[in-house]
């Protein structure tokens, strides 16, 4: 099929996808947050898809499409898939599948008995589970498909993951869902409901945030139910290895494990669509969630005959359930400020029944979203349960429009601080200013503001950031120095020795450099390196505050979006007030912008990938930063060097394909100690 557009369009509409698609990969995988629900990411996803495959030319290794999403968290170490964990592509019509069925046929010899199995699609996390000589040695999430996060305590306390296999081969890697049956959910609910605590949107979140836990004991509180559906590396030794996935999903179900009872094997389209039809009517009555049915060829030497996609299997396929619609009326749209300073408007409905829950709120996202769907208040729109999980309003019954319907305008000034609000070019989200007064981002604020790598204040976490927001002794950062060891020692596991030692860090805090303070403030887009680019050019707090547009884009790497976002922060009067208070107080640093000699590292710029055999990614990124080196997140031909340590990851490849120079621990610091020729590996 012919592309509509002409290459240029492709090409700034596929940049923007994956833009967008990164971020959703970010909030969905890492943050368990996801901010779309999965048919508009779907959407997304399949558009990218297309227009890949119109223009060829524009498809590049980095693409959301040759990679599995996902990235393991900071907070676990890190375990790598020998064998990887791919995704399934997806399916959401009959046409869909029947061109799955012919697909599979035409790969195959015209003789070929062709035998389907079919499953449900749990709606969990994946995790894979390691055996060596039948003992469970570890187990890792998913993550981007070649290096997941090691959760090997927490998944011990799962009852339904054996711990020791009988008759078990040599190495055997199992694969499968960690999920929550639907009765624990409620059951969660109802003891997080007794305790005052938030309460679960639904059983997928809860599993995935009880599996996540950093306190394995909390995990092992929480009933979580594992099923697996197939295997990763494995050394059969002298056991005959399986030949089909029935016959492995039997084995697998004699070594103890839950394989789920809703098994069939289908030998046309029609068969698998009838048991499509039927897992759909039986939906509601099983035990857990699911958000569709998955086929797979069961011979698995023709699994190996149809082969792989970058991404998936061409073997399999995922046919995905529809969202379920209902009518409601959009009485008003309301705007909530977030954490970060986002303006995210939603929709006030008339409240209906949806997907077994009455809805009255649905996120409309940003501005552009509503003026894409041209919704109004006042319209009659379709309202679902995108992904049976977050309400969206699908569309607008525009026939049924009133006459009064009134369009949404983005408000100019903040809903909760009044400060101004911003657009930034190039983004789709509008943010408040006031960045250090507003009470919508006070935690936030503050806790990025204490932070190792801003003003350092050891010992105020996130725990004692939010007492202290909650009994209302801190507003903005200013107030951290007003703090004494009476308001310290009153909070919830806080001694006189630990008040002390944080009211002795407070005070340490107060010497700290440009650089640190510039950041530590939360401009939007002003990382550590661009802090440090400013204070070195400005010297002065007052000349960076009162540095134009035009000025402030002849510092490194700061371009028209970021100068934009400087001056905002400085225009807005609520952000200058905590800035004086903060220098009354008692913060101060030296004059950075005296001449000084040259680092050994002036000049080069570092990204760093994997784990360093003697110190964090953190400490690395502080000595690099001292010997005047740059470092930033990605690739590219402004790299000097690339830093890697074990499980690097796809950064590693994409530097030797731009022939990087890659160096380890002990070359940077024979760098950093002036030795020149240290070579790397490319």
């Amino acid at each position: 099929m012919q592309s509509s557009i002409d290459p240029d369009s492709a090409q700034k509409r596929v940049e923007e996808l994956r833009a967008i698609i990164a971020d959703h990969d970010y909030q969905y995988y890492v943050l368990d947050d996801p901010t779309v629900d999965d048919a508009k990411y779907d959407m997304l996803f399949r558009e990218l898809q297309l227009l890949e495959t119109q223009h060829p030319e524009l498809v590049t290794p980095d693409s959301p499409t040759q990679r599995v999403s996902g990235s393991p968290l900071p907070a676990f170490s890190t375990l790598t898939h020998h064998v990887p964990m791919l995704s399934l592509n997806n399916a959401f019509s009959d046409t869909e599948v029947e061109a799955f069925d012919r697909r599979v046929r035409e790969a195959l010899p015209e003789s070929s008995e062709i035998v389907y199995d079919c499953g449900v699609k749990f709606d969990g996390l994946a995790v894979s589970l390691r055996y060596e000589n039948g003992l469970f040695i570890r187990g890792a999430t998913r993550g981007d498909g070649q290096v997941g996060e090691n959760i090997s305590a927490n998944l011990r306390t799962i009852a339904s993951i054996p711990l020791k296999l009988n008759h078990a081969p040599p190495l055997l890697e199992v694969r499968g869902e960690v999920l929550m049956l639907k009765k624990d959910f409620h059951t969660l609910n109802e003891m997080q409901k007794q305790r005052s605590e938030k309460l679960f949107a639904n059983p997928r979140n809860a599993a995935a945030g009880s599996l996540r836990q950093l306190d394995a004991r909390i995990t092992a509180t929480r009933r979580l139910t594992f099923f697996a559906y197939g295997i990763g590396e494995t050394d059969w030794g002298a056991i005959p290895p399986p030949t089909t996935q029935s016959v492995l999903l039997d084995y697998l179900s004699r070594l103890r494990f839950s394989i789920g009872d809703e098994r069939k094997l289908a030998f046309s389209s029609q068969d698998l669509l009838s048991y499509y039809q039927y897992i759909h009517e039986k939906r509601e009555r099983l035990p857990y969630d699911i958000d569709g049915v998955v086929y797979k060829v069961n011979d698995f030497a023709m699994q190996q005959i149809i082969g792989f996609v970058s991404r998936a299997p061409r073997f399999a396929l995922a046919h995905k359930f529809p969202a379920e619609e209902m009518k409601s009326v959009v009485l008003d749209i309301d705007v909530q400020v977030g954490r970060t300073g986002v303006l995210t408007p939603v929709a006030r409905l008339q409240p209906t029944f949806v997907g077994g829950v009455t809805v009255t709120n649905a996120t409309l996202h940003n501005e552009d979203e509503i003026r894409f769907k041209n919704i109004y208040i006042g319209d009659t729109v379709i309202v679902r349960r995108a992904g049976d999980v977050i309400p969206e309003v699908a569309r607008v019954v525009i026939e049924e429009r009133p006459a009064d319907a009134r369009e949404f305008v983005m408000p100019k000034r903040c809903p909760v601080c009044g400060s101004e609000t911003l657009r930034l070019a190039g983004e789709a989200a509008t943010r408040c200013t006031g960045g250090l007064f507003c009470p919508a981002q006070r935690k936030q604020a503050l806790l990025h503001f204490a932070s190792r790598r801003a003003m350092d204040i050891d010992g105020m976490g996130e725990k004692i950031v939010e007492q202290l927001v909650d009994k209302e002794l801190l507003k903005t950062p200013a107030d951290i120095f007003s703090l004494r060891e009476d308001d310290l020692s009153s909070l919830i596991r806080m001694g006189d020795k630990s008040a002390t030692n944080l009211c002795a860090a407070i005070e340490k805090s107060k010497t700290s450099t440009f650089a640190r303070f510039i950041f530590a403030l939360g401009i939007r887009h002003v990382g550590e390196a661009t802090a440090r680019d400013l204070a070195q050019h400005y010297g002065t707090l007052e000349a960076l505050m009162s540095a134009d547009t035009e000025s402030l884009q002849t510092v490194p790497d700061v371009g028209e979006v970021v100068a934009e976002s400087i001056r905002h922060f400085f225009f807005e009067p609520h952000n200058i007030e905590v800035i004086r208070a903060l220098l009354a107080s008692g913060v101060h640093w030296l004059d950075e912008k005296k001449e000084t000699a040259k680092g050994a590292l002036s000049g080069f710029v570092f990204v760093l990938t994997g784990t360093l055999p003697s110190m964090t990614r953190d400490e690395a990124t502080e000595r690099i930063i001292a010997a005047d080196g740059k470092v930033v997140g990605s690739v590219s031909q402004k790299t000097s060097y690339v830093l890697a340590g074990e499980s690097p990851g796809s950064t590693l490849a994409k530097a030797r394909k731009l022939n990087i120079p890659v160096i380890d621990e002990p070359r940077l610091l024979a760098l950093i100690d002036g030795e020149k020729n240290t070579g790397g590996s490319v």
